[in-house]
């Protein structure tokens, strides 16, 4: 939330605008006074890394009377405030909404009373309402997440995290029940996440019988080796009589059928809590920088309205459509239409809750399809990669296929160091980091000939590759030398992951989420140390190679005055505004700067050469420190984000092969030398693509290792605002207001006309 405070803050102020802060909510609203104060520029320094919210946030009985909603118009009109920008749940959006519609009978009802003139009745004549969801639960429909959600992820999976390395050690079942009022969401990736055996959400209740079944999987999950069962719960799970099913539930099922050792732990407040992730900082930040833009663009014509976030587009949506598609989610659970329910909760929802129910089923089929699928990583490593191979493995046994692991990347292809992989092979995969097939740079040109002698003598029908550049341009070899090696004719697909978010084809690759937060949290404490030594500049060079994806959205999430990177060229002009910049920040309250550059941003404006260049300038002024973050970028423990992403992208990449294993079968063999038989998997906007490698040469770069066109540059000018530059802000692309796609089926289903 205070990402989106501060967002809200600078773009407000850089527009021309008067941007009050109302303090505790609703009752600060009613309350006025010192409740409702100026904010300035520095006022919102230094809390980005803070959860919660600065301003406050309380419940209000008073704004649900007339009387009350009365006094906060006074309140508004007196301070010449004619714009609102609520961050808040259904509940906070719905009053806003409420207020906005009876604005003009409150004026009438405090010029009757004397409490205004009819001059400042006149000067306030309409207001304006936009909302930004702020709910840990993720319950509000026509946004992909909401602020505070990814933050929720990232407790839990600590903890599950923790819970897990002493339950494997004592051979134990453990019960999670974590927050979500009514929505499913936050259990529903947590059981992605972390592969437990079982989850219960409140949007599908288990089958009649559920007991048995559950209790059947446990004991399997034992059989076949696992030391550990997970079963995670929504606060808000029921069965299908709509009965509450709580964590004791469970654990007392559990152990008197089946007699194991049994914990449930509940987590409570703490999944509200701690510092946020960076893609809540992030997200905050561009809902911030959109609310002000829907606010000057609003006319008195215009339905208060949501800024919502779409695969990686910020939107604007109709508030009251968003909150009717929600409540309908609420009826249609309490009716029963359970399918529906999901449905409604919006594609994402819908995608994790398919990916679960795959990978849920552990019985393999008894037919077996005869077919060999390998499976590599290519690459530096990075967080996310063990998890696009476990679903991977996972669902390819259970489309009866023989999943192969190719150790150590196109050296181990040519090697013929090939093991199959068993179910039990990928447990507990999903929350490791780096690789666990091994991984390196090498590309197939070199060994081509004895590649195509290891794929015919392992018999391989279809190839499944993770990785970065190279695992794209490893691709790309091996297509082109179909036309001289026939075994090389077979479907296969690259799966991006890497930190350097660089693959042609894909705006997210796995792996980028972890290193990103890993940066944040580092530039964090850097912050910190600056703050307390006083007139400090901090110069932290990052990871990426030549694309600056890691660069600009660690200097969005972590507040940085600058991001060199190599795709926005820079030269002596450029850093002698930059350390102007730092020279007038100098003398406000806020007496630090930091700096990030990207790896190879340039070959001669070097860390080293800023590091020179920025203490020589601030002699007198500040003092310099130089980070270079390195390897510890790679590592570390992958994030709910990269868990999920890799878990639903695996899962997608076989089934796919499934597919196209089927179109090319020809005269018991297969055969597949088109185009779209090798396809780089990858979100796009709002959906997950597979297209053609060969169609993706076009967008790349080979020389920089980057595409041509990368959507997150148009968020550099955000950065630079956020830090006081004075430039201009390119609106020709912000939102237009779109309709819920789920509203319009409704409205438009001929039983609705």
């Amino acid at each position: 939330m205070n990402a989106a405070v501060r967002a809200t803050v600078r773009v407000g102020i850089y527009t021309g605008a008067k941007v009050y802060f109302v303090h505790e909510g609703y009752q600060g609203l009613v309350d006025g006074g010192d409740n409702i104060r100026q904010a300035t520029w520095e006022s919102v320094s230094m809390m980005l890394q803070l959860g919660g919210t600065v301003i406050g946030s309380a419940r209000c009985q008073d704004f649900r009377s007339k009387e009350g909603r009365a006094k906060a118009a006074c309140n508004l009109v007196k301070l010449g405030i004619t714009n609102l920008c609520v961050i808040g749940g259904d509940g906070s959006l719905t009053g806003a909404n409420e207020f906005r519609n009876e604005w003009s009978e409150l004026l009438q009802i405090l010029l009757k009373a004397g409490k205004i003139t009819a001059e400042e009745a006149k000067r306030s004549s309409h207001l304006n309402i936009v909302g930004m969801v702020g709910s840990i639960d993720n319950d509000f429909c026509g946004t992909d997440m909401t602020i505070g959600t990814d933050s929720a992820l990232h407790r839990i999976m600590e903890v599950v995290d923790a819970i897990t390395t002493t339950a494997q050690s004592h051979q134990r079942a453990f019960i999670l029940e974590v927050m979500g009022r009514h929505c499913g969401y936050l259990a529903l990736v947590t059981a992605l996440a972390c592969g437990a055996d079982w989850v219960f959400i409140p949007e599908m209740p288990p089958d009649e019988g559920w007991q048995d079944h559950l209790c059947r999987r446990l004991t399997y999950q034992r059989k076949i080796g696992n030391r550990l069962n997970v079963i995670i719960v929504a606060e808000g799970a029921l069965d299908r009589h709509g009965k509450p099913i709580t964590c004791d539930i469970i654990k007392n099922l559990v152990t008197k059928k089946l007699s194991f050792d049994t914990r449930a732990t509940i987590l409570g407040h703490v999944q509200r809590g701690g510092t946020p992730s960076a893609f809540d900082r992030i997200l905050g930040s561009r809902m911030g920088v959109e609310a002000v833009m829907a606010l000057l663009e609003a006319t008195p014509d215009t339905p208060a309205c949501v800024v919502s976030l779409s695969g990686n587009m910020a939107v604007r949506l109709p508030l009251m459509e968003c909150v009717q598609v929600t409540k309908e989610v609420t009826k249609a659970m309490a009716e029963g239409r359970f399918e529906e329910a999901v449905k409604l909760r919006g594609k994402s929802f819908e995608n994790n809750w398919n990916t679960y129910k795959l990978l849920a089923h552990v019985t393999a089929p008894d037919v077996k399809s005869n077919i060999n699928i390998a499976i590599m990583n290519v690459g530096a490593p990075c967080a996310g990669m063990n998890a696009a191979v476990r679903s991977a493995v996972r669902i390819g046994i259970l489309q009866g296929h023989n999943m192969l692991a190719v150790h150590d990347g196109f050296d181990g292809l040519a090697n013929g160091t090939i093991e199959p992989m068993t179910w039990g092979y990928v447990g507990g995969w999903t929350g490791k980091g780096g690789s666990n097939l091994g991984t390196k740079r090498s590309l197939p040109a070199s060994m081509i000939e004895e590649i195509s002698l290891n794929i015919a003598k392992f018999n391989i029908h279809a190839l499944v590759i993770i990785g970065g550049f190279e695992a794209f341009l490893g691709g790309l070899e091996l297509v082109t030398a179909r036309e001289k090696y026939e075994e090389l004719c077979i479907p296969l697909v690259v799966i991006p992951a890497t930190v350097s978010n660089n693959v042609p084809g894909s705006d997210f690759s796995i792996g980028a989420d972890t290193a990103l937060n890993t940066i944040t949290t580092t530039c964090d404490r850097i912050k910190q140390s600056a703050a307390g030594t006083k007139r400090r500049v901090f110069i932290i060079e990052t990871m990426g190679g030549n694309c600056g994806y890691l660069a600009t959205m660690a200097g969005l999430a972590a507040g940085a005055d600058a991001a060199y990177i190599y795709e926005e060229r820079f030269g002596i002009h450029d850093l002698e505004t930059n350390v102007e910049h730092l020279l007038e920040k100098m003398k406000t309250t806020v007496k630090r700067g930091l700096i990030l550059r990207n790896e190879k941003c340039n070959a001669n404006y070097t860390t080293d050469f800023l590091f020179s260049l920025y203490s020589e300038e601030g002699k007198g002024v500040f003092d310099c420190r130089k980070n270079v973050l390195g390897h510890m970028q790679q590592g570390g423990t992958p994030t709910p984000f990269d868990r999920n992403f890799g878990t639903k992208m695996g899962a997608k990449a076989v089934l796919w092969l499934t597919d196209k294993l089927k179109e090319c079968y020809r005269h018991g063999r297969i055969f597949a030398n088109t185009p779209d038989s090798a396809c780089v998997l990858g979100m796009k906007k709002r959906a997950t693509l597979f297209q053609p490698l060969s169609d993706l040469k076009e967008d790349t770069d080979f020389e920089h290792r980057i595409p041509k066109t990368q959507w997150w540059l148009k968020l550099r000018p955000i950065l630079k605002i956020l830090a006081k530059y004075k430039i201009s802000l390119d609106t020709s692309e912000t939102a237009t207001m779109e309709h819920s796609a789920l509203m319009w089926r409704k409205c438009s289903h001929p039983s609705n006309l």
